[in-house]
């Protein structure tokens, strides 16, 4: 009966792994591959301390746009105000004045940091309460007063100790 078993198993791994094997690569057709970039072309980035980028922002021109570059071989008083701005966005994508306005990235650094703060203030708060121990009872103000009574009652170090410094008849530091 066990002969039978190990068979049985035997056959339904192979055809488990003809399965697999037919269905993977039936899957493998199924999907695009994604398109690569080529990292050893030139790139266009807005940086300020790079005024100008290896490239044009915009390499695929419209009809329009390819007029307007015609237009700009041209005498540049022939072209109005805004053919000059598209020229200049063909070219670049930001201005100096844009790349130089702020962000609101400081909001969610300072949210971090105080979802941080706060997340480290519960796990303090959680060792107080759960691991942290209590407090010995010699720190408590009523034991340390009996302490130092019972000190001086026995008279410690009473040459330059605490009981020199106390005046017994009266009941009271010197």
């Amino acid at each position: 009966m066990l002969h039978l078993t190990a068979g049985r198993v035997g056959s339904l791994m192979a055809r488990r792994a003809t399965l697999a094997l037919t269905t993977s690569s039936a899957r493998m057709a199924s999907h695009e591959v994604a398109e690569s970039v080529d990292m050893s072309q030139p790139l266009y980035l807005d940086r300020r301390d790079t005024p100008l980028p290896d490239r044009a922002y915009k390499e695929v021109l419209t009809a329009g746009d390819k007029s307007l570059k015609q237009k700009e071989k041209g005498p540049w008083t022939q072209l109005t105000r805004e053919e000059k701005i598209a020229l200049y966005r063909l070219t670049f994508h930001q201005t100096y004045e844009e790349m130089r306005q702020p962000t609101e990235e400081w909001k969610t650094v300072m949210g971090g940091i105080f979802i941080f703060l706060g997340f480290t203030g519960l796990l303090v708060w959680w060792q107080r309460v759960y691991v942290f121990p209590e407090r010995p009872r010699t720190f408590d103000d009523e034991w340390q007063s009996k302490q130092l009574k019972r000190m001086l009652d026995m008279r410690i170090n009473p040459v330059e100790g605490l009981s020199a410094q106390w005046d017994y008849e009266k009941g009271q530091w010197k």
